[in-house]
């Protein structure tokens, strides 16, 4: 029951004054209990520390083992061939396949170990100014539009006016026109048009052919097309023949770091080449037209937006990079079926498709995030944290365990831009400042819940306002559908400058 009682909060509202009946002339209160996320600092489930733990040790394992089996059998070799009755004598032959095998070993050696991945460039599109779109108007084109009942608007006004979202975001005008069902047309021409302006954007910053990339994987959660998303890429660029392209969709707003997770195992395949990650979300697509209550979020929250990243696993690029992928983790906890239906793909009673959206979708993610940080902790936090942490869990020094001080880890935090209401959830129970929080709640404010995307546009917004320097550690962080809660962490290789191309940019189109 006290388990219970942590994941509940209470509001008190205030519903005017009674007009009528006994009470005529008193105020009326109501209470309303909300689930919200998780109290991360009451509890730590030790299976997602040990699972950290075995994450952290593993290529610690490999690159300790490895050189003593070198010595080990360098030193059989030697005892017969060299140093045979302790004379260091031996035959040229023998001392040339010697060197020659040891040279074969530390080639397989170093060709065999995993790669760093590094993230040469990034661009996020900006969409053209004609279709940016406020609050006031985005609820006076949804009533014009004639799709929703007064009860639809009603709801839509309230979650907008609540939402962080602000006045300069934007949105197809096509899915406000009255009569007009969105097409598979509409999507493609969106999808074109945010995904080529991203990477028409990345390929002028980093002067790369598109004959050099190799590997391109795209992620949309809603619009699947055939061809792919990523054929679409393909064809406008020219991109190579035994290019080895991904698609990636249905899998909600985490992808785009599924996808960068796969572009780096693709780059440990394929090592030397250039890896494109296209993450992007086809809001006409999403769109929904119906009176359903928790159907109608997405339509609030959802904004036009996309971004590339160009990859590379080549040592030679460290030196143009920005940054080094540090760690990757993700958690997916759709084993339980409340996490499995909390944001689902459906069709209301009128057979008009929308994003279910659950009241559990707060609690949900709350314990996914949990789960992911708890995973993450032993792989990104100093000793001494751990240390602290271990010994208080050990002793029990206290009635409940000591939960490090994530702050410690990482400069700078990029938040998948949801709502306010879960960043504001997000920033209390991790005990982040406002500091930390900045670029989560600019990106909402400014373009609105861009999905995939949204973490990129975080990390442009730091770049702009110079906050990121050598040694910086950046942690984005994404939920999706699933449900998924995932990772990563990026570590800056110098100073990054005020890039040239950005959306937060005035006159950057």
């Amino acid at each position: 029951m006290a388990g219970e009682q942590e994941l509940l909060s209470t509001e008190i509202v205030n519903r005017g004054i009674e007009n009528s009946g006994p009470y005529a002339g008193s105020l009326n209160f109501s209470v309303r209990v909300r689930r919200g996320l998780p109290d991360f600092l009451n509890s730590v489930n030790l299976k997602y520390v040990k699972l950290g733990y075995s994450y952290l040790l593993s290529p610690v394992f490999y690159f300790l083992t490895a050189p003593v089996l070198m010595v080990v059998f360098s030193a059989q070799i030697g005892k017969l061939f060299i140093w045979r009755d302790f004379s260091l004598k031996c035959d040229p032959i023998d001392a040339l396949f010697i060197v020659g095998l040891l040279s074969l070993i530390i080639y397989i050696y170093l060709y065999l170990s995993p790669r760093s991945t590094y993230l040469v460039d990034f661009a996020c599109y900006r969409p053209p100014n004609e279709l940016k779109i406020s609050k006031d108007e985005f609820i006076e084109l949804a009533k014009k539009s004639g799709k929703f009942n007064g009860a639809a608007i009603e709801f839509q006004h309230r979650a907008l006016k609540n939402s962080g979202i602000g006045d300069e975001t934007y949105m197809p005008r096509i899915v406000f026109q009255p009569g007009h069902r969105i097409t598979l047309k509409d999507g493609r021409e969106e999808a074109a048009t945010v995904m080529f302006g991203a990477v028409d954007d990345l390929l002028a910053a980093t002067k790369i052919r598109p004959k050099d990339i190799k590997i391109l994987i795209v992620n949309c959660g809603i619009l699947n097309t055939t061809p792919s998303l990523s054929s679409m890429v393909i064809n406008h660029y020219k991109l190579r023949h035994d290019i080895q392209n991904f698609n990636l969709g249905g899998m909600g707003c985490a992808a785009g770091i599924i996808a960068i997770d796969l572009a780096k195992d693709l780059l440990n395949a394929y090592p030397g080449c250039y890896a494109l990650v296209v993450s992007t979300e086809a809001v006409s697509y999403t769109w929904y037209s119906g009176n359903d209550m928790d159907m109608l979020l997405p339509n609030c929250f959802f904004r036009l937006g996309a971004a590339a990243m160009l990859l590379s696993s080549c040592r030679l690029d460290r030196w143009r990079s920005k940054y080094v992928l540090k760690q990757l983790v993700r958690t997916h906890k759709g084993m339980d079926n409340r996490s499995f239906k909390s944001i689902h793909l459906r069709e209301d009673a009128e057979r008009k498709q929308g994003l279910s959206v659950s009241k559990d979708l707060v609690e949900v993610g709350g314990h996914a995030l949990k789960a992911n940080i708890t995973t993450l902790g032993p792989l990104v936090l100093p000793v001494s944290e751990q240390v602290h942490f271990f010994t208080n869990l050990l002793f029990k020094k206290k009635n409940r365990p000591y939960i490090p001080n994530y702050k410690l880890a990482f400069e700078h935090v990029c938040i998948l831009a949801t709502s306010k209401k879960v960043l504001d959830e997000i920033q209390k129970n991790l005990e982040l400042t406002e500091e930390y929080m900045e670029a989560s709640k600019k990106t909402l404010e400014r373009f609105g819940n861009t999905s995939s995307s949204s973490v990129w546009y975080e990390l442009d917004y730091l770049e702009t306002n110079t906050r990121i320097k050598r040694g910086d550690r950046i942690w984005q962080f994404a939920f999706g559908s699933g449900f998924k809660c995932n990772s990563v962490v990026w570590k800056a290789l110098g100073n990054v400058g005020k890039p040239k191309r950005s959306p937060w940019i005035q006159d950057s189109n």
